[in-house]
């Protein structure tokens, strides 16, 4: 099963979707993705962001206390402030240093002068120093803020309000400025609070607002790296829906009781079923497992979380194990949602690795998946996701002991392949050849799964487009030669006449051997033999993907059961390339290319005679007492070596004679193969008919044809 949405592209929303991308949804979104990462964060993570964040606000209101009282300094000496000319520090007077009040000494004294020197500090704040001249002096004042306050008030109505000159500190000339500096440096602990104070408000401002800024940054940077593999999917995200499936409904009645039972767990639990919904996904990859749940996630209206367990080892001690805990985390905020971990086959094995780490994150995931569970927990969905084959691999029992529910997964039947691809090509359905006969495509991509024939489909649509063609059955076919087969190429083999007589006749071998059966069995119906031979196409072409000079494109069967003769004339079929070898080059003439054939060879006779049984006078699978658990050939005992040796020696010999009749087949094939390059199967049995019917009319005419 894999991803059948009724289109390829997102359809244009609607304007009820529209609201979904509105400003408050989008901080509603970015607030949540926050509260994951800082869920997930060590403590002492969580300790400084706290206190960075209660800084900045405490940092504004600090500085914007200071701006406002210094703002209000300003308008009062800008209530003072009289029109006046300037006027320096008359040099010829003494200078020196007031005593009490400023309001005291003019109530109290005769004033010729008042002279207010003032220098801007900050934008709203400036410095003031006071000079008064009186009975032959200049007494010198730095009035405090509610001193300054004062004197705006009483300047309006007094009598000395009149004789107020206000200076800039930047117009005195420079005997006026060293005796202001002489005064600074007797009055630098008495300057008024508002002075010392506009640093303060400047350095707190700045402050504030880096700190906002860095905080901004460090989120940012965070978020972006965290939500790389930790990001949960709303539902509204997830592209169409699981009645979008083709087949597969054995497996989408599984995931319907998954939802039901979510959906009225309260009803279950009333019939004792209160286990938390963990639930294992298992299959050959490309059956659509990850879909699925993304689907099951939408029917559920939960978020939905996909990490790959294969990234859960990061090579260190609790790597895997920390990183579970960190979705852990996520997933308990959020309380109602799904965490899906793919490719989680090592998470299945047995425990007891050489590496600490790899039991560490096992642990892990048996304590999170564990039957006893806090209330924030129990709608949380687990569902963990693997290829694991429990018949070629052991499982842990306490791992398979958590899941309540298990959903196999498998690989689409004929009618099923027949759907799916119909499906793909309808939409594309003005780039298709009407009438479009499928039924020998479908059988030649017989095991393959739903995302094969998606890519096979994709890659006929890519040929057609460069051909400038509508996509018709033969691209479908040379869409699936380079999809399972691999890319080819003709040039490694074109100039090597030797190489490429030995592949032809090595290659014809194991077809004659398969050809002699299936025409027996289809009693000379060249039809039948047509759609029941699993060769496709034959080939001199060299194929990068398995380092091979040639190579034969075959659909996979479909008998799950195989008989005693079923496996033997396997055996035969893979003999068939040597045998020939050695009929057209001598024994010595063999060559290395049969390789593969022998170890097939091998494995099946030892499958045949070591685990079934078979040629023996008990039924006793002796593989299994062998210390891997599959058979393993290092400890053949010499009566099993000796039956499969024996056999291949007897079905050598059959499979030997059946070709030496077939020689001048053989030969004549072998040369029309070498002048095409490749050959597919209704050709190769033009070719076989043609020649047949040359030699019967030979024969007939020779008066050598049988009565």
């Amino acid at each position: 099963m894999s991803d059948l949405s009724a289109s390829p592209q997102p359809a244009p929303e609607s304007p009820a979707q529209e609201p979904s991308r509105s400003p408050w949804l989008l901080a509603k979104k970015s607030a949540a993705r926050v509260q994951d990462w800082f869920t997930i964060q060590p403590m002492w993570i969580k300790v400084m962001v706290v206190a960075v964040a209660l800084l900045i606000p405490a940092l504004g209101v600090y500085s914007a206390a200071l701006q406002q009282k210094q703002a209000a300094v300003a308008a009062e000496l800008k209530a003072m402030n009289v029109a006046a000319a300037p006027a320096a520090i008359d040099a010829r007077l003494p200078v020196v240093f007031g005593t009490g009040s400023v309001l005291g000494f003019l109530e109290s004294n005769p004033v010729e002068r008042i002279t207010v020197v003032y220098k801007p500090l900050l934008w709203n704040l400036s410095e003031r120093f006071v000079l008064i001249e009186s009975q032959g002096k200049q007494y010198a004042y730095y009035p405090s803020d509610m001193e300054t306050k004062i004197f705006a008030d009483k300047a309006v109505t007094a009598a000395w309000g009149a004789k107020l000159n206000f200076v800039p500190r930047a117009d005195l000339d420079p005997a006026s400025l060293q005796v202001l500096e002489r005064l600074d440096e007797r009055f630098a602990g008495a300057r008024p609070q508002s002075e010392k104070d506009g640093w303060k408000a400047g350095v707190s401002g700045v402050l504030s607002a880096a700190l906002t800024v860095g905080l901004l940054g460090f989120l940012a940077f965070q978020l972006k790296g965290q939500f790389k593999s930790l990001k949960f999917l709303e539902p509204g995200q997830v592209q169409g829906s699981i009645d979008d499936l083709v087949g597969m409904d054995d497996i989408k009645g599984e995931v319907a009781q998954i939802k039901d039972q979510y959906q009225r767990r309260a009803e279950y639990a009333e019939y004792g079923i209160s286990k938390p919904f963990n639930v294992m996904f298992s299959g050959p990859a490309g059956t659509g497992k990850t879909k699925l749940a993304s689907y099951l996630a939408k029917e559920l209206g939960l978020p939905i979380l996909f990490h790959s367990a294969a990234n859960l080892e990061t090579g260190y001690v609790a790597g895997g194990a920390n990183t579970l805990g960190r979705i852990a985390a996520m997933a308990k905020r959020r309380k109602r949602c799904i965490v899906f971990l793919d490719e989680a086959q090592d998470l299945f094995m047995k425990r007891g690795g050489h590496r600490k780490f790899d039991d560490d994150t096992q642990n892990s995931l048996l304590a999170i998946l564990d039957g006893v569970r806090s209330r924030n927990e129990a709608e949380i969905i687990w569902i963990v996701a693997s290829n694991f084959n429990s018949e070629s691999m052991q499982m842990d029992e306490a791992m398979l002991r958590r899941f309540q529910m298990k959903v196999d997964f498998r690989l689409p039947n004929k009618e099923e392949r027949l759907a799916i691809v119909k499906h793909y090509l309808s939409q594309r359905a003005g780039k298709v050849l009407p009438d479009l006969d499928l039924r020998h495509f479908v059988e030649v991509t017989e095991g393959r799964s739903p995302a094969d024939l998606e890519t096979i489909v994709n890659q006929a649509g890519i040929t057609a487009v460069q051909a400038g063609d509508l996509i018709g059955a033969d691209t479908l076919m040379q869409a699936a030669e380079r999809v399972m087969v691999g890319n080819v190429n003709s040039n490694t083999t074109k100039e090597r006449e030797r190489d490429r007589r030995i592949i032809a006749i090595h290659e014809w071998g194991h077809f004659l051997v398969d050809f002699e059966r299936e025409r027996r069995q289809a009693d000379g119906d060249w039809e039948k033999i047509l759609a029941d031979m699993k060769t496709i196409k034959i080939s001199l072409k060299a194929n990068p993907r398995n380092n091979a000079l040639g190579f034969v494109f075959h659909k996979q069967g479909t008998n799950l059961l195989k008989t005693k003769g079923d496996i033997e004339h396997d055996v035969r079929v893979l003999l068939g390339g040597m045998a020939n070898e050695e009929l057209f080059f001598g024994e010595e003439g063999t060559t290395n290319g049969a390789h593969n054939d022998i170890t097939r060879v091998t494995k099946l006779l030892h499958h045949a005679v070591a685990e079934m049984g078979m040629y023996r006078k008990t039924r006793l699978n002796f593989g299994a007492l062998s210390n891997d658990g599959h058979g393993g050939g290092r400890h053949l005992d010499e009566e099993t070596r000796g039956i499969m040796e024996a056999q291949s020696e007897r079905l050598y010999g059959e499979t030997k004679a059946l070709l030496s009749r077939l020689k001048p087949l053989t030969e004549h094939l072998a040369g029309k193969l070498m002048d095409k390059g490749e050959m597919d199967l209704k050709e190769a049995l033009f070719e076989i008919r043609s020649f047949e019917a040359a030699c019967h009319e030979f024969s007939s005419r020779a008066g050598l044809a049988s009565v």
